[in-house]
């Protein structure tokens, strides 16, 4: 028998939604970085989300294409390695305090592997990174947040990992309080 409440919870069958992809940290680093980006966010504001390295930027799909997209993108990638360069500054909201990640091939050629699968396009070379901080701040603000992540946790830069999971995720961009976004659906990545 069908779920009575499937109609408020399953988007109606052409409603489209923006997704992203997202590559997971595994969940020691998750740990760590979630305690740097709750200090820089109780000092600056700011939403809660979860650390990530964003693979494919926000796009408009059905929730059935982006699965699709998400499982034949997920195909044939291994897991790798992900490097902090340093902790830098952006110049916008989504790119406030943030993580610059080293764009070693593997990094780069598993964005580029995925956006292929996605239909999606860069505007801007990838610059692969770790939001730290989302917030519209000054940039004195913006200086001072990236001080204190290096100071709250001084072996930062430097500090590398393996990405063994893929997540798709719902991002409305729009949405700031980012209440709305939501994981979709989550793929491990075999060892190399």
């Amino acid at each position: 028998m069908a779920n009575p409440e499937s109609p408020t919870i399953q988007p109606s069958e052409g409603e489209k939604n923006v997704y992203s992809v997202w590559a997971l940290p595994p969940e020691d680093v998750t740990a760590r970085i979630r305690t740097l980006m709750n200090s820089l966010r109780s000092e600056f504001g700011g939403p809660q989300f979860e650390p990530h390295i964003t693979v494919v930027g926000a796009i408009r799909l059905t929730l059935d294409d982006a699965l699709n997209k998400f499982r034949s993108a997920c195909e044939g990638l291994k897991a790798y390695q992900a490097t902090v360069d340093c902790v830098s500054t952006g110049t916008f909201f989504y790119q406030c305090v943030f993580l610059l990640i080293h764009p070693t091939t593997q990094v780069v050629e598993t964005s580029s592997h995925c956006c292929g699968h996605f239909g999606y396009k860069n505007s801007t070379p990838y610059m692969p990174h770790l939001s730290l901080l989302y917030a519209n701040i000054s940039d004195e603000q913006k200086k001072q947040a990236k001080e204190l992540a290096e100071k709250l946790d001084e072996a930062i830069n430097g500090l590398s990992f393996p990405v063994t999971r893929l997540a798709l995720y719902k991002t409305d961009t729009g949405d700031e309080t980012l209440k709305s976004w939501e994981k979709i659906a989550e793929q491990d990545l075999p060892s190399s």
